[in-house]
């Protein structure tokens, strides 16, 4: 088992155990993360938000540490799924809820709807092309969506890269709907 610190918030320096076994899992990078939630706010207080791909779950963490509630996160693997809930109860998440499916039926199925989804799917396997369309149902009018990717993005299905970074392999973008300002 590693582990993968929060770096802000309520839970801040928590370490969440992450399973060693799950190929491609892959945490976001502490810097990368602070400029994220530089990006989004530090106060993320009644915003809603959506995890999908969740892995290490580290992004709703920071989320919910943060604030946010509720907060939901979508992942497949069962043992990544077993290591998310492991981490709810320790931190204790209450407003976490741990959905094991798939990313796709999720958003075919959900009712809720988020103010900010975080998008960080396996990578060289057209994921983004597949969610950018499903997301729009479940998304605020004024919803953020941070995506990361193995190329750069600049807009999908409506939606436009409003900030991007690159750290090593990866890079990633805060998107808006094309035609805000």
């Amino acid at each position: 088992m590693n582990r993968v610190r929060i770096i802000g918030g309520t839970w801040r320096s928590r370490l969440i155990a992450i399973p060693a076994d799950v190929p491609g899992l892959r945490p976001t990078p502490d810097r990368v993360r602070e400029t994220l939630f530089n990006w989004l706010g530090q106060n993320l207080a009644g915003l809603a938000c959506l995890d999908l791909f969740a892995g290490t779950g580290v992004l709703g963490f920071e989320a919910a540490s943060r604030g946010a509630a509720p907060v939901t996160l979508v992942e497949l693997d069962a043992r990544a799924c077993a290591a998310l809930r492991r981490s709810a109860a320790t931190l204790p998440a209450a407003q976490v809820e741990i959905i094991h499916g798939d990313a796709v039926d999720f958003l075919g199925s959900a009712r809720q709807v988020f103010d900010v989804a975080f998008v960080d799917p396996p990578y060289r396997q057209d994921w983004i092309g597949r969610i950018m369309p499903l997301l729009d149902r479940i998304m605020r009018p004024e919803g953020r969506i941070y995506a990361e990717a193995a190329t750069p993005l600049a807009e999908e299905a409506g939606w436009r890269a409003v900030r991007r970074g690159r750290a090593g392999q990866v890079h990633f973008h805060l998107m808006e709907r094309a035609g805000t300002a």
